[in-house]
C-alpha cells in the first residue's frame, strides 16, 4: 500500500485558494487621480453595503469565497480591525473602503475560519487625504439595523439622516440589513470631546435578538502616532440610543 504524503505548504495553499481577494491588490500603488467616492448611495427599506458605479478598485474591497456556507458571515480585517462581513449567495463580497496613504492590509477569512487570504499594499500618493479619526461600527447579527451616531466638539452630528458634518467629517453608508460596517471618518477633526452612540432598531418584528455591537476608534491612522481602541456593547432594547464611548481628540 502506498501512502501519499502532501506537503503542509500545498495544504496551506489549497486552503488559501478558497478565498480570493480581487481588490485591493498587494504591492505598491499610487492612487492619484483615482475616483474614490466616500459616501455611498443607499436604498430603503433594505440596504446592504453598496459600491457605486465607477468606484476605483483602489477604494473597494472585492472578492469571492468558494464553498462559504450560508449561515455565518465572513470576517474582514482591515489594518488590524476585525469585523463581520456579509457574503452573497454566490460567495461574492464587495464594499467601498477609503484607505489612507502609506501601508494598508486587508484580510478576509471564510465563515468557518479555515481559509483566508491577505492583501498588503502601500499607497505612495503623498497628496492623498489622511484619516485622522475613523470610527468603525459593526455588529454580529444578520437582518438587523444598527445606526452609528458621532457627535463632535463643535456640535456636528453625523448619522444616517445627516451623514456629512459641516466640519467635513462624514458617515460612509447606512447599513440596515446586518453586520455593517458603518464608518465615520474625518481628515481634520476638531479638538475636544467626542461622543459615539449606537441606535439598535432590532430585526423587524423579532425584537428578541441580542446583538453585540463593536466600535473601533482609530486616530492618526497609518502614522507613528496611530492608536486603536475597540469597545463592544450588547444591545437588547430596540429603539434605545446607547452611549458607547466618549473620548478626547487628540
Amino acid at each position: 500500500m502506498k501512502i501519499l504524503l502532501i506537503p503542509a505548504l500545498l495544504l496551506s495553499t489549497a486552503a488559501l485558494a478558497q478565498v480570493k481577494i480581487d481588490s485591493p491588490n498587494s504591492g505598491w500603488r499610487n492612487s492619484k487621480g483615482a475616483k474614490e467616492a466616500y459616501t455611498q448611495d443607499v436604498n430603503y427599506p433594505a440596504a446592504s453595503v453598496s459600491v457605486q458605479d465607477g468606484q476605483s478598485p483602489t477604494a473597494e474591497i472585492r472578492g469571492r469565497i468558494a464553498g462559504k456556507g450560508k449561515s455565518k458571515p465572513a470576517t474582514l480585517v482591515v489594518n488590524g480591525v476585525a469585523m463581520p462581513m456579509a457574503v452573497q449567495e454566490d460567495g461574492s463580497f464587495a464594499r467601498p473602503y477609503a484607505f489612507g496613504r502609506g501601508s494598508n492590509s486587508v484580510e478576509v477569512r471564510s465563515p468557518d475560519g479555515k481559509a483566508r487570504s491577505r492583501s498588503q499594499f502601500l499607497d505612495s500618493y503623498a497628496g492623498k487625504t489622511a484619516s485622522r479619526l475613523r470610527v468603525v461600527l459593526s455588529w454580529d447579527s444578520d437582518g438587523t439595523d444598527v445606526d452609528l451616531h458621532v457627535v463632535a466638539p463643535d456640535g456636528g452630528h453625523s448619522w444616517y439622516g445627516s451623514r456629512v458634518m459641516p466640519n467635513g467629517g462624514a458617515l460612509d453608508v447606512d447599513v440596515t440589513t446586518g453586520y455593517g460596517p458603518e464608518i465615520f471618518s474625518s481628515a481634520a477633526p476638531p479638538k475636544g470631546n467626542y461622543h459615539v452612540y449606537v441606535n439598535y432598531y432590532g430585526a423587524g418584528q423579532d425584537t428578541g435578538i441580542l446583538t453585540v455591537a463593536q466600535v473601533a476608534i482609530i486616530t492618526n491612522e497609518n502614522s507613528p502616532n496611530e492608536r486603536q481602541e475597540v469597545v463592544r456593547v450588547p444591545l437588547r432594547a430596540p429603539g434605545e440610543l446607547t452611549l458607547v464611548k466618549s473620548f478626547v481628540y487628540p
